[in-house]
């Protein structure tokens, strides 16, 4: 009796629909992150073995597609405490940046965020400008006010933060962003220690930002 080579035959089990949603979403993320937004969708399709309308079936367009991709690299990686933590004044405003952005460069900025992030503003994606917006009010604006109470200035905390107020917080997030870009992006080598980088680069960002602060506000 001739006996069927089992090792020879492919079973292939049928994925549930949150299990199918989940292959298509992060074989997105994988693909726009090397080709970009502008990669087709019938490309990802071939590249993950699937029919493109089976895309369609769970991303009616690729704008819902790129949505979910946003939701999951970007918004999904915010965490809520980051914000309690950039303002828990029982802590020096260095030492609290320090902690924030060591979680955030290995939690959020990854090697996926960034190329993205960076592929978005050249395909003149909204993505980057929603990101931006969440940054704005989750990060930069509570640091905005932190920065003024460990400059000493007096201000009261309900001011409107102003737009050269805005650019020094940003001055020091790019500190650490360019980190990332660098490694990502260019492949340029960076420093093996994160921990050092991060604490020199907000040491630098920090003095520059209240020293001008408390010239403009004091």
């Amino acid at each position: 009796m001739n006996e069927k080579n089992t090792s020879d035959t492919v079973i292939r089990r049928r994925l549930l629909p949150a299990e199918r949603e989940r292959q298509i979403l992060d074989g997105a993320i994988a693909f726009f992150a090397e080709v970009g937004l502008t990669g087709q969708t019938r490309e990802l399709a071939q590249r993950l073995g699937i029919t493109q309308p089976l895309i369609y079936r769970y991303f009616p367009t690729k704008k819902d597609l790129i949505d979910r991709v946003f939701e999951d690299v970007f918004a999904g990686r915010w965490k809520p405490e980051w914000s309690a933590l950039v303002t828990d004044r029982s802590q020096t405003l260095r030492d609290r940046l320090i902690t924030f952005y060591s979680e955030y460069v290995t939690e959020a900025f990854s090697y996926e965020w960034v190329r993205i992030y960076m592929f978005a503003g050249l395909a003149g994606e909204d993505l980057n400008r929603r990101y931006i917006a969440l940054l704005e009010q989750a990060l930069l604006e509570p640091l905005c006010r932190e920065l003024r109470h460990t400059a000493g200035v007096d201000v009261d905390d309900a001011t409107a933060v102003d737009d050269r107020e805005l650019e020094g917080a940003w001055h020091i997030h790019a500190a650490v962003f360019y980190y990332i870009v660098r490694k990502h992006i260019y492949g340029a080598p960076v420093d093996p220690d994160l921990e050092k980088f991060i604490a020199d680069s907000v040491d630098r960002a920090l003095v520059g930002s209240l020293e001008q602060l408390r010239g403009r506000l004091a």
